[in-house]
Parts: C-alpha cells; structure tokens; sequence
C-alpha cells in the first residue's frame, strides 16, 4: 500500500493520537456511567471516539485518494502567536485589558505575512470596544481595563 495523500495521512494519525488519548484520559480519570445517565467521563470518551474515527475514515482515505503533499512548516507564526498568549496573561494585571489587548495584536500580527500598521490599529480598536463591551459589560468579569497605575482615571 503506498500513501498517495501525505496530508490527509497525517492529519488522520494526529487525529487518532488526539482521539485516543482523549478517551484514554477521560476513562482513567472519571466514572463512565451510561447513556441515561451519563458520568463526566461519557462526553470526551465520546468526543474522543468520533474523533479517532474521523482520524481513521482520513487514514484510509489517504491510501485511495491523490491528493496534497505536505507543506513545510513554518515556525515564526506559531512563536509570535505564543508569545503573543504569553503577553496577554503576564500584562493583564498591569496593563489592563488595554494595554494587554495592544500587545496582543501587535505581536501576533508580526507573525503574518506582512504587516500593515493601519490594518492592525483598527482591528485593535475593534477588538478593544468588542472586549470591553463583551467581557467587562455584558459578562461582568473582573478585567482590569487600565493600567492599576491610573484606573482612577478611566471608569467605563
């Protein structure tokens, strides 16, 4: 048998490794129970199930059909959009929601293909009357929305 879709081979491994794993975790961890009453292992064991079948139906899939290669991995967007997470939960306190938001969407935008600063300040505006209106209004959480040093200042 020769794999004549090496993307679709691939994906259906990860998403068997993920699907099992999930079901493996869930059932070591949690009480089953049954369908009528289902116990909190029920719903991954499930989730993780059709998961690994959807992998399979991919695995099998790969060896009929032609299809894509795999295309090289680049890691510069993963890292910014790492650090990017990374800023966002080390800032919030100090920065606020604010500041946080501005880092957030300045650094992971450095991980796209091209960066236009324009472009990125009205997604930025965006993004900050949508998280304040959202989080700290609509679902009242305890965001911090200005940096501690001047919250006095800034009430919503």
């Amino acid at each position: 048998m020769q794999i004549k879709s090496p993307k679709d081979f691939w994906a259906g491994v990860m998403f068997i490794a993920f699907g099992a794993g999930m079901a493996a975790i869930a059932l070591k961890n949690y009480q089953m129970g049954s369908a009528v009453r289902m116990g909190p292992a029920y719903f991954p064991t499930m989730l993780g199930g059709m998961l690994a079948v959807l992998g399979a139906i991919l695995l099998l899939r790969s060896f009929a059909l032609k299809g894509a290669a795999v295309q090289k991995f680049h890691f510069r967007p993963l890292l910014f959009i790492l650090a990017a997470c990374l800023a966002f939960g080390y800032f919030l306190k100090p920065l606020g929601l604010i500041g946080a938001t501005l880092l957030v969407v300045f650094i992971s935008a450095f991980g796209g293909h091209e960066f236009k600063f324009k472009e990125v300040a009205i997604l930025y505006v965006a993004l900050i009357i949508f998280s304040i209106l959202v989080f700290v209004k609509g679902l009242t959480l305890p965001f911090p929305i200005c940096p501690s040093s001047i919250e006095d200042f800034c009430r919503f």
